[in-house]
């Protein structure tokens, strides 16, 4: 960690005191991922010196392990001949990906400037819906067809494989260019010159529909142990292929989401340090907005049974440790299944089934948590009060359990992202209702 502070701190003091022999040297000495790393901790106006010193290979390199938040930064920032000559060299799919996301005055720019054949590239995968995996796969593939022979099949592969992103996976087609399956460029290395490609093709290897969600695939292939998934359009017909790096990113990225969703706070591109005070407040302010106005559930909750606290007041002093009890299991329900839900572990027919196994994980952690509270409570209010703490563990554990298992399934089924609805709203709910439990077994009781 101190060596990575040390790094940081040089390239900034160098490109603050105008260092350019110094920034060459430190560029030359590092990879492009660590000097992406770099220009995104630094104030743009700063990271545009090094990244302008840059060759023409590492720039565009450096310039692809950036995210889009800072690559449209970078792009703002250059003259419009080096603008041109950076989004042309770019696969196309990291550049429709970065003009999809990229606001109007620099898709407008960045499309202009493009040559016929890399524009048509571009608008092809811009045409598929925003988040389908359509606009993340690679077009630019070596494609054989299922009649070749082994020999001729490396021939096409050496002829053009420069040209592709990958040559490792290699799609195979029939006359109508529909997808047979794929082969491994280790497969074709080993097999007889003579032998066919149909003999040796993987004709059940998993394909996605260009329009199905890219995450989806980004999981299948993360669970198929893929280097590379087959896009097929409507009519199976052969577009492209999702290539692993991209899964990769969009697993990144869709976790980043989920956790941010789970926390309260919209999701911030860009790196952390780099990000603003107010910008990183606004993206929490809105959430805790809305968790204080459901709070005012739990208030409303008090109120009704403020004369049930005026008659015993001892039981005030178990308020906090219920509903934080309860918002904690809750929590920890929702957390789980929201994470089953994005690895494919859980689905929407599974719900029956997790509600009940979660309602008996709840029923376990109340006795266990229900002992405890039985005797602290015994030793500071007596047994009966510290009996109607102790089942309202139980029940308040089973409760919040139920809610924190389902909403998120229930939010899935509606087309809600299920992170929207974890950790911090089940918790607000849980709270609620949980001192409505807790009330009702005081008054049912203590006859009260």
């Amino acid at each position: 960690m101190a060596d990575d502070d040390e790094r940081e701190i040089e390239l900034t003091s160098l490109v603050e005191r105008n260092d350019l022999t110094g920034i060459r040297l430190w560029l030359a000495e590092h990879q492009p991922y660590e000097i992406a790393d770099e220009l995104s901790r630094m104030d743009v106006h700063l990271a545009l010196v090094p990244f302008r010193l840059l060759d023409k290979d590492r720039e565009l390199e450096v310039f692809e392990e950036l995210d889009p938040h800072h690559q449209h930064q970078i792009l703002l920032g250059l003259r419009d001949s080096a603008f041109r000559a950076l989004l042309e060299e770019m696969d196309p799919d990291d550049r429709a990906r970065l003009i999809g996301e990229a606001p109007a005055k620099i898709a407008t720019r960045a499309l202009a400037g493009l040559s016929p054949a890399e524009r048509k590239m571009t608008a092809a995968l811009l045409g598929y819906p925003e988040g389908a995996v359509g606009r993340y796969m690679t077009p630019e593939t070596v494609i054989l067809h299922r009649d070749l022979t082994v020999g001729r099949a490396l021939e096409v592969v050496r002829a053009k494989g420069a040209d592709a992103e990958t040559v490792y996976t290699l799609p195979v087609v029939d006359d109508g260019r529909r997808l047979a399956g794929t082969v491994q460029l280790s497969d074709l290395v080993v097999s007889d010159d003579s032998e066919l490609i149909k003999d040796i093709v993987d004709v059940l290897v998993p394909r996605v529909r260009a329009t199905e969600p890219a995450e989806d695939a980004a999981r299948l292939m993360q669970q198929a142990n893929l280097v590379a998934l087959p896009v097929v359009d409507s009519e199976e017909r052969f577009v492209g292929l999702l290539t692993f790096d991209d899964a990769l990113e969009l697993i990144e990225a869709a976790d980043t989401e989920d956790i941010a969703r789970q926390s309260g706070a919209s999701p911030v591109s860009g790196h952390y340090v780099a990000a603003g005070v107010v910008r990183l407040a606004r993206a929490r302010s809105v959430w805790l907005l809305l968790l204080i106005v459901a709070a005012t559930l739990t208030v409303n909750v008090m109120q009704v049974y403020e004369a049930t606290l005026e008659q015993v007041t001892a039981l005030a002093l178990f308020v906090p440790m219920l509903t934080g009890t309860g918002g904690n299991v809750g929590s920890q329900s929702a957390t789980a299944i929201v994470r089953a839900l994005a690895v494919g572990e859980v689905r929407l027919r599974d719900l029956p089934k997790v509600a009940w196994k979660e309602s008996r994980v709840g029923v376990l952690l109340g006795l266990m948590l229900a002992s405890v509270a039985l005797v602290v409570g015994t030793a500071l209010v007596g047994p009966l009060i510290a009996a109607v703490v102790a089942v309202s563990v139980i029940a308040i554990c089973t409760w919040a359990a139920v809610i924190g298992s389902t909403m998120p399934i229930l939010a899935r089924r509606v087309g809600v992202d299920p992170a929207v609805v974890s950790a911090p709203l089940v918790s607000t709910l849980v709270d609620a209702t949980g001192l409505l439990i807790y009330f009702s077994i005081a008054r049912l009781v203590l006859g009260i």
